[in-house]
């Protein structure tokens, strides 16, 4: 029932009709937390820069985080380029087949190394990601947390249950797609679904309660002051530490301002520690959501004479703000560009413009 659905219904995706491993691996690593709709794109401009694994592993990770840069999840890339590092250095420029060895890959855990195997090798990979999750859920009527440990693991039992010797390829695309399409978070449509006469949760009218939704956590905000520190028509741009969040992505000096702190404050003592001379001004107010708090980033502006040079030990360039867009900046400070590009520094090469 599910095979012949998908042999129907099934999406058409630039990683279908591929078996090479390197591309069914990529597109997994993006399509972590990531629609399609989003992913495509990505995807077709990260295989024209690194259409090997071999290209990949050659690449300094900085290039790999630029065509990266939007994507989001960050770690995803480092973990990226490491793993392919691994295969070539490793396993001699090929993927290896068993799920073990794939999981030894940095950025790989259980459900990817089973999907890898599945759809490039056709061999049994079992696959348990937020789509098929759902999809087993409802099929039996789940009412426990899906998150909970127990729950878990019965259902890594139930997805290797059934998930099949024969045509496992075909299988593990079907699957995710009757997740993706059909049984959907909100509103499943259950009347065109291949496996909706033997659904539990529609049988017993569960299908829009099934699974329990994760209860919300309140999400904290933070506030941090940016500064614009301008310099002959350029402005002073940073790289964050390759270990951590935004790993390696570029940003404007920043600092975090406690929750009784004051930003100006903050900001005054940053341009110091940075080793320039000048008066931050309060310059406008940027908000940002991240995966688990939000941003109030607060922005101060300051004219900083030649001939300082910056006293610390990371990566920082003096930038135009048409080379800051080629820079891949992350989230928060992409709206700072934009908040630069609308307000222009009124520098003395700025000034003498007509």
């Amino acid at each position: 029932m599910l095979l012949d659905w998908y042999g129907r219904e099934g999406r058409e995706l630039p990683w279908r009709g591929t078996r090479d491993p390197y591309r069914v691996w990529l597109s997994e690593i993006m399509l972590q937390q990531t629609g399609v709709a989003t992913v495509i794109p990505y995807y077709q401009r990260f295989l024209e820069r690194f259409p090997t694994v071999r290209d990949l592993a050659a690449a300094e990770v900085d290039a790999v985080i630029e065509r990266w840069a939007g994507l989001g999840y960050y770690s995803r890339a480092r973990n990226l380029h490491a793993a392919a590092r691994k295969v070539v250095a490793e396993h001699g420029g090929c993927f290896p087949e068993e799920v073990a060895d794939l999981q030894a890959l940095p950025g790989v855990g259980r459900s990817t190394a089973g999907a890898v195997r599945a759809i490039a090798f056709d061999r049994k990979g079992v696959i348990l990601d937020g789509n098929v999750r759902r999809v087993l859920c409802r099929l039996l009527a789940v009412e426990s947390d899906p998150r909970a440990l127990a729950t878990e693991r019965e259902l890594w039992r139930w997805a290797e249950v059934f998930t099949p010797e024969d045509r496992p390829h075909d299988y593990a695309q079907a699957i995710m797609d009757l997740g993706a399409t059909l049984c959907t978070p909100r509103r499943p449509a259950c009347g065109c679904c291949p496996l909706a006469g033997l659904c539990r949760a529609k049988a017993l009218g569960r299908e829009e309660a099934l699974p329990r939704s994760a209860v919300k956590k309140s999400v904290p905000t933070r506030m941090q002051a940016a500064l614009l520190l301008e310099r002959d028509g350029r402005v002073l741009v940073r790289q964050r530490p390759f270990s951590g969040m935004l790993g390696g992505l570029w940003e404007f000096p920043a600092v975090e301002v406690d929750e009784t702190g004051d930003p100006t404050v903050a900001a005054r003592r940053l341009l110091v520690d940075l080793g320039l001379a000048g008066e931050p001004v309060e310059a406008g107010r940027i908000r940002h959501v991240y995966s688990h708090f939000k941003l109030d980033l607060r922005l101060y502006r300051a004219a900083v004479a030649a001939g300082f040079a910056i006293a610390e030990a990371v990566a920082s360039r003096w930038l135009t703000a048409a080379e800051l867009a080629d820079l891949p900046l992350h989230g928060a400070h992409k709206k700072v560009l934009s908040h630069l590009i609308q307000n222009e520094p009124t520098t003395p090469e700025s000034r003498s413009r007509p």
